[in-house]
């Protein structure tokens, strides 16, 4: 939770329906973060997956953005968002529960985690989309600041904790027994989601839907926006290299540096931390220097510090990872925070649905190529040339934010932009 949740006039003090959607999101990111950490050493050190499978394991649970981000967009728009979250919970938990289950009747397989992330990963599209145009039905556009700060903080703070004790579940109860914590989190989710009693406002009904048309929609606001356009060029780059050097680093600390599972868990977690201290300063960063300076210092300037985890060693060589880890943490959640704020004041509300999913799709569906590339390079070249490619990505993609118009202003707009108006002229820099 970030740092101000205590005041008097806190959201999740005043805003019970709030409150529960912070609840039932933290528990899942905790959940989420145990799996991050258990499916890698359940392939590592229970299957014997190389390392090729092992990216290929990342590589499914993104794929779905992929495969159906597009439709999922137009129908999260034509429904009420939380029934969507619901049922994607729901499926997430009876998924995550069977991986233990068919451990214990020795029916565990590299295939059947392929199954899983796939499975997994389409609710999670279902669920992010409906989510993500959700929350300003759910707050005021006063409120959505604050909401997006302690939601992401606390993401932080709850992945904090998931990943560290996901490295000491496995160690003490088996990496495929880890998996029930996962469940149990996507248990609470649907009972706070359950109890929101928040009415929804109802979809604006249409005479004539059509899928092309609607995804169409989505995609020429994103591609003739500039603002849109470069958030979406960028989440695109920044995560294939976020991705490539995530998804072999369990593989990395245990076969090159030769850490614990444990010690391996604990050291991300150490990482992890990082995007509690970018929830804290995001919001205030950007008020002293603007919303558009304060992108390129936290995607650009701060991640630089990635170039120290291919220098990771053991002893106090794992200082590198650490340092390199947190100063992306903080950058992207910080970074995160500022363009949540944008886009939900941004873009027009009846397109919210599609549009988040046409830029997720483009952004995160760069996601499992980032991760079959590392495999591929770590398969190649070696797991440590491999993480030198891919962290040198990590700053290098902010230079699509540096030479767009976001390099060019102080803030980023904040009036919304109707869905039937031209594309906004450039902002001019300003003091």
């Amino acid at each position: 939770m970030s740092a101000d949740a205590t005041g008097p006039r806190s959201l999740l003090r005043r805003h019970r329906d709030f409150r529960l959607l912070w609840c039932g999101e933290t528990a899942g990111k905790f959940g989420s973060s145990v799996t991050g950490v258990a499916m890698p050493l359940i392939a590592v050190s229970e299957l014997h997956a190389s390392t090729f499978e092992i990216g290929l394991l990342s590589a499914a649970s993104w794929a779905p953005w992929l495969i159906m981000g597009l439709p999922v967009g137009v129908w999260v728009d034509r429904l009420r968002r939380r029934p969507v979250m619901l049922t994607a919970a729901g499926v997430s938990l009876a998924l995550f529960a069977a991986v233990p289950v068919a451990g214990w009747a020795g029916r565990l397989s590299v295939g059947l985690l392929l199954a899983v992330a796939l499975l997994t990963g389409t609710a999670a599209v279902f669920f992010q989309t409906a989510y993500t145009a959700y929350l300003p039905d759910l707050l005021s556009p006063a409120d959505q600041p604050e909401g997006n700060a302690k939601l992401h903080g606390s993401a932080s703070a709850a992945q904090i904790a998931g990943l560290g004790s996901g490295g000491l579940i496995a160690q003490l109860a088996g990496a495929a027994n880890g998996m029930f914590a996962n469940a149990a989190t996507f248990l609470v989710s649907l009972l706070c989601l359950g109890r929101i009693r928040h009415r929804e406002t109802p979809p604006r009904p249409a005479a004539d839907r059509s899928l092309r048309r609607e995804v169409g929609e989505g995609l020429r606001l994103l591609a003739g926006d500039p603002w849109m356009r470069t958030f979406t060029l960028f989440g695109g780059a920044s995560n294939l290299a976020l991705m490539g050097y995530q998804s072999i680093q369990v593989a990395f600390l245990v076969r090159e540096v030769g850490l614990a599972p444990g010690t391996v868990g604990a050291l991300i977690a150490t990482v992890g931390s990082g995007g509690v201290l970018g929830a804290f300063v995001a919001r205030r960063v950007a008020a002293r220097i603007g919303t558009a300076r304060a992108m390129i210092l936290f995607e650009l300037g701060i991640p630089s510090l990635a170039l120290l985890i291919p220098l990771t060693g053991p002893g106090a060589g794992v200082l590198c990872f650490a340092a390199g880890g947190f100063a992306i943490s903080v950058g992207v959640v910080a970074g995160n925070i500022i363009k949540a704020g944008f886009q939900q004041r941004y873009c027009p509300p009846e397109l919210l649905g599609r549009i988040s999913a046409s830029g997720a799709v483009l952004s995160f569906g760069t996601i499992p190529l980032g991760a079959l590339l590392a495999g591929v390079l770590g398969t190649a070249i070696g797991l440590r040339p491999a993480l030198w490619i891919t962290t040198a990505g990590v700053p290098l993609a902010a230079l699509v934010l540096l030479l767009s118009p976001v390099g060019r202003t102080r803030d980023l707009p904040t009036t919304p932009r109707s869905a039937d108006s031209p594309a906004p002229a450039t902002e001019p820099a300003t003091a």
